[in-house]
């Protein structure tokens, strides 16, 4: 028995040479948790956050003086000028969607930078899908320019840029569902330069989404106009139940508070949903939450190279620059089990059992394992992957370090078959 919970001798020998290896690691995860979580608290003081901040405000949403605070919170630890922060925005996707709806008009040019977005948002672009509601249907152009070897192209980047038209330059930081490695800070900074050297009118958007508080710099401190992202993820940290957010510079905001709202209305509207205390809660812990995470995914990480996997990316000492674990388990039978296990290893549905099925937006079948208290939410223990070769998993989340490990163990013992003691 490993502390009352049931798992083989030959998984916990497996995760003491893990965790022993990953030590330094976890240093530098708590030596950048501790920076970020003293911008939120700083942040918190100066803005004389109160419990009063927290009432639930109804109707249209008129005064809510909690939303403003939230909002403005948002904005000082990130650097900016102004947030839009609310329950209203159901997803990622959802926020994404608003915000490019907001800054592009028909005969506007969208620029992604970082290659082919991801599966949900190529829907939303009109890349994929037939929607009479995509950018492209509405007369908004698009371009993209690949990566080089996890890079960006800047020679490409700055000879496109110079002509002039590009309204949104857009960036997504995490891999979504592709080989590529997600991309730091440094490289976005460096990529932003570069635009803004070139076409200084040119927005850049960044898809922030996986990767808040995994480094102690945001896309808006190295020269972004906007980042976007879910509360269903890292900034939630457990305690949001729905919601996404924006921030950025003022002009940016108002544009897209009003695709999110009416014209001429904006930000003034948008009742609570009695969500203020849990999104006060959650941006304060959520420096931690997101370094339980990141130490939750080194130790996969090296579990997965300890059983002799390939694909693994990040490798378990490498930088992080969001919450993602890549592994390639070769079989879709490993794909499978893996994900029944980690289903078995969770707190929520722990007896039910991971099916690949059909998925809106995305093209090849998925199974997935999700045993969180918030429906979806990927900043609690999970995985998915599209079955088709490599048989790739990618997971995420782990609201604490201690339960995401047993998760981890858990999963590698049913995909190995091994006898659970106890």
């Amino acid at each position: 028995m490993y502390y009352g919970y049931g798992i083989s001798e030959e998984t916990v020998r497996l995760a003491q040479r893990a965790e022993a290896d990953c030590q330094p690691v976890f240093k530098k995860i708590e030596e950048n948790a501790m920076i970020c979580s003293a911008k939120v608290l700083k942040a918190f003081q100066e803005l004389r956050v109160s419990s009063s901040d927290f009432i639930d405000i109804t109707g249209y949403g008129y005064s809510d003086p909690g939303r403003d605070k939230i909002e403005a919170l948002y904005a000082a630890v990130f650097g900016a000028e102004d947030a839009l922060v609310r329950p209203q925005l159901m997803s990622g996707t959802h926020a994404l969607a608003i915000t490019l709806g907001g800054l592009l008009k028909a005969g506007d040019t969208l620029l992604y930078v970082s290659g082919e977005p991801y599966d949900t948002l190529r829907s939303v672009i009109g890349t994929s899908g037939d929607s009479r509601n995509s950018l492209i249907r509405c007369g908004i152009k698009y371009e993209e320019i690949d990566l080089i070897g996890d890079d960006f192209d800047l020679e490409k980047i700055k000879e496109r840029v110079e002509r002039g038209d590009i309204r949104v330059a857009a960036i997504q930081r995490s891999r979504g569902y592709s080989r590529r490695r997600s991309l730091t800070i440094d490289k976005i900074a460096e990529a932003i330069k570069v635009i803004k050297d070139a076409c200084p009118e040119t927005i850049i958007m960044v898809d922030n989404c996986y990767g808040e508080f995994t480094e102690d710099r945001e896309p808006t401190d190295v020269g972004a106009d906007v980042f976007v992202g879910s509360m269903m993820k890292n900034l939630g940290a457990g305690f949001a139940t729905s919601g996404a957010y924006c921030v950025g510079k003022k002009d940016v905001i108002a544009d897209i508070a009003e695709r999110y709202s009416a014209p001429c209305i904006g930000k003034d509207l948008g009742a609570n949903f009695n969500q203020l205390a849990s999104y006060f809660k959650g941006f304060f812990v959520a420096p931690a939450t997101v370094a339980a995470t990141l130490k939750a995914m080194a130790f996969a990480a090296r579990m997965f190279e300890l059983c002799g996997f390939s694909g693994i990316s990040p490798t378990y000492d490498e930088k992080r620059t969001d919450i993602v674990q890549v592994v390639d388990f070769g079989s879709e039978e490993k794909l499978i089990k893996f994900c029944t296990g980690l289903q078995k290893g969770s707190p929520v549905e722990s007896y039910a059992t991971p099916y690949p099925s059909e998925m809106p937006g995305y093209p090849h079948p998925e199974i997935s394992a999700a045993g969180t208290f918030v429906t979806g939410a990927t900043n609690e223990l999970s995985c998915d992957g599209p079955l088709t070769p490599p048989y790739t998993a990618f997971m995420q989340g782990a609201l604490t370090y201690e339960y995401g490990k047993l998760g981890i163990m858990r999963a590698i013992d049913e995909m190995f078959d091994r006898q659970i003691e106890g």
